[in-house]
């Protein structure tokens, strides 16, 4: 296998992912709507998803396709429309992506699909790929939905898939909730959170794609499905205190009652938020570890810590291209 589709290719992962595979010697072939700097895919199609006839013809030669295109965030839409417009991207154009792979002879579909298909926390048991599906968010109700048509879609044909769920991915240029921690710690604004004793799994983007990179050529990966994690789960205290370090500060944490700071964000309209900081979301990452040999680099720490410092580093590149 020598010839691979990224879509989502100017992305935060598909990025990071299309410069390993360039340097594996793969011909890559990025696919998304715009070219950004970063993308090093020798052969690119700029296309909407979206777009009827986005995939005709455009797949040619390509042994393996990695699909990490979707839409993770809805602005501006009523709750029901929300809905619509998460389906129209994460479902069904993915179908309609894997039907054109389907007639041009693709080999093998790699499906990022998110660890929300399991639902939003764990309590007693960590998620594992036999857990029953408990989608809660329209995104990961659009990502299962698209799970579920891709399996009958692809059953009984010669196009294996494999579907991959992470947890929340960081790096130092990681975009939304990561995004937001970072600056939020790098702000030095005090932090209530420091009686949080829940346990988080995460994972660093280059984990993520040495296990991509994995999943599309390893012999055992066709036709699984994949909850994978860093090493370790880490409370959120521990998080920012990894992240301070790279930055370089202290972090800034105090003790507060749990049951006033969720009466507090209940009060703001961020419900949500309290579940994130404080719930707890646990994987069991060992039939990846079992049947593909994986083994995440590194500890979460380190991998946080380096985070932090990449940002700073980051930040202080922005502060003097503006002076």
């Amino acid at each position: 296998m020598k010839r691979v589709l990224v879509t989502g290719a100017s992305g935060f992962v598909g990025a990071a992912l299309t410069t390993r595979l360039v340097k594996s010697g793969y011909s890559v072939v990025g696919m998304a709507r715009h070219r950004r700097e970063g993308c090093t895919a020798q052969t690119f199609i700029e296309t909407d998803l979206t777009c009827s006839g986005a995939f005709d013809d455009r797949i040619v030669q390509v042994d393996c396709i990695v699909h990490l295109a979707g839409r993770a965030h809805v602005l501006g839409h009523s709750n029901e429309s929300q809905l619509a417009v998460f389906r129209e991207v994460n479902r069904d154009a993915t179908i309609c992506l894997a039907r054109a792979a389907l007639i041009a002879g693709v080999k093998r579909f790699v499906f990022v699909s998110s660890i929300g298909v399991n639902g939003s926390s764990t309590t007693y048991e960590p998620f594992r790929e036999s857990s029953q599906a408990a989608p809660q968010a329209d995104y990961a109700v659009s990502k299962w939905e698209a799970e579920t048509e891709l399996k009958a879609l692809l059953s009984g044909t010669s196009m294996e898939l494999v579907i991959v769920r992470p947890p929340l991915i960081y790096a130092a240029d990681a975009p939304g909730n990561f995004r937001r921690l970072l600056k939020l710690v790098d702000s030095g604004v005090p932090l209530p959170l420091q009686s949080v004793t829940n346990l988080r799994s995460v994972i660093s983007r280059d984990n993520v794609v040495a296990f991509l990179e994995l999943c599309m050529h390893h012999p055992a990966a066709a036709g699984e499905l994949f909850l994978i994690a860093d090493a370790q789960a880490v409370s959120t205290p521990d998080m920012i205190r990894a992240i301070s370090s790279g930055l370089g500060k202290p972090p800034r944490l105090f003790p507060f009652p749990l049951a006033c700071l969720r009466v507090a964000l209940r009060c703001l309209g961020r419900r949500a938020m309290y579940g994130q900081l404080c719930g707890s979301l646990q994987i069991d990452d060992s039939r990846a570890r079992t049947v593909l040999g994986w083994a995440p680099q590194g500890t979460t720490v380190e991998g946080l810590r380096r985070a932090g410092l990449e940002y700073r580093a980051l930040d202080n590149q922005a502060r003097d291209n503006v002076d």
